[in-house]
């Protein structure tokens, strides 16, 4: 029987190492926020690293609180008996590098001039995120991840990982993701960095000095981001064309419910989200591409892993298209790698890697009792 994983206490561990990253800039000393579920056995071969999508955190599984009303993101995937299964393996979250949800990001206090980091704070790519990850499990005393997982962005971090450093991951799990973003996409997140970086209360990302927020700018960025999230069938299901009075109103004020659904959802990530974070975010999207430093080759980006790769896509993901992901499984097959790919069914877009799909959730379960047989 799945159970949650119950009460958590996040932790943030300081790093007094400096990290070069690969802009050239030098952070001194930073903070990475994680939480962790389920205990490391004995020779520490148990652990899986769960890589973040844009806007996630370390809060993966369970409560902070009994009285929380949501728990962690994640959490129909990690816990006891769950297919992240938190009975066998040492699962561990982080917030990453330029985050907003306790690791150092661009709202922390720059100890060189004791205000906040502000537009000073420096690009971050997912090789960047790689690396204080890998300072992370050495800190843990963990030499090698049973298995690294990510959805969407986090699915291009477990890439990295596996190219980076490919004696330390077994498995890589690479859901509802790609090699590098279309233009299209690209278009989408600049489209969503205009609207907060021409927020009048952004003051060039130094809006905290004005004791401010550009919560109207973010606002539309998620608003915007969210559009892509979603399938045209699985909106249609959900709001169709339906107006909240039932008739129109003739103005330009919220009528019909998809219009309401957006507000809502723009305003609640407005006051919990912070802006030069999402840009940063989207930034490392944009640039990310392991070919490029391989002649364009994919394949030969791919021919430095060691890991065993399981590749996850859906039907309705238009966003991350299962043809992305598909492109990612020839790849390693023509860099004779070995790799499982399923291509589930659903109608719930690029966010259906966050949701309970029946058959997703088998293959994972299936997946993961294997990797888990390898340690047992």
């Amino acid at each position: 029987m799945s159970e949650s994983v119950g009460i958590v206490t996040p932790k943030k561990l300081v790093f007094e190492d400096p990290i070069t990253l690969s802009s050239g800039v030098v952070i001194p000393r930073y903070e990475l926020m994680v939480e962790t579920y389920g205990s490391l056995n004995a020779d520490k071969s148990n652990a899986i690293l769960i890589c973040h999508a844009l806007s996630g955190h370390h809060h993966i599984a369970g409560k902070h609180k009994p009285e929380d009303k949501a728990a962690g993101w994640w959490d129909n995937m990690v816990g006891p008996g769950k297919p992240i299964d938190t009975n066998k393996f040492f699962v561990i979250g982080l917030n990453n590098l330029g985050g907003c949800h306790g690791s150092t990001g661009p709202s922390s206090i720059n100890p060189e001039t004791n205000a906040p980091y502000g537009s000073s704070f420096p690009v971050v790519l997912v090789r960047d995120w790689v690396e204080t990850q890998a300072r992370l499990a050495d800190r843990l005393g963990i030499q090698q991840f049973a298995a690294i997982i990510g959805g969407s962005l986090g699915g291009m971090q477990a890439l990295r990982w596996s190219i980076t450093y490919p004696e330390r991951v077994r498995h890589a799990l690479v859901i509802a993701s790609a090699p590098k973003l279309t233009a299209q996409n690209i278009a989408f997140n600049d489209v969503a960095r205009q609207a907060i970086i021409t927020d009048p209360e952004f003051h060039g990302g130094d809006f905290y000095q004005h004791g401010v927020v550009p919560r109207r700018g973010l606002r539309l960025a998620r608003m915007l981001g969210h559009i892509t999230y979603l399938s045209d069938d699985g909106m249609g299901e959900k709001f169709g064309r339906m107006l909240r009075s039932g008739e129109y109103k003739y103005g330009f004020d919220v009528e019909f419910e998809i219009e309401s659904y957006l507000r809502y959802q723009g305003d609640k990530f407005s006051t919990m989200f912070d802006a030069n974070t999402y840009l940063l975010m989207t930034k490392a999207l944009d640039y990310f591409d392991p070919a490029r430093h391989y002649g364009g080759s994919l394949a030969e980006a791919m021919r430095q892993a060691q890991a065993k790769f399981l590749v996850v896509s859906f039907t309705s993901d238009w966003r991350f298209a299962p043809s992305r992901s598909r492109e990612i499984v020839k790849a390693l097959l023509d860099a004779d790698r070995t790799v499982s790919y399923a291509e589930i069914t659903s109608q719930h877009g690029h966010d259906a890697f966050l949701m309970e799909d029946a058959p997703y959730m088998a293959v994972m379960r299936a997946y993961l009792n294997n990797v888990a047989k390898e340690i047992a």
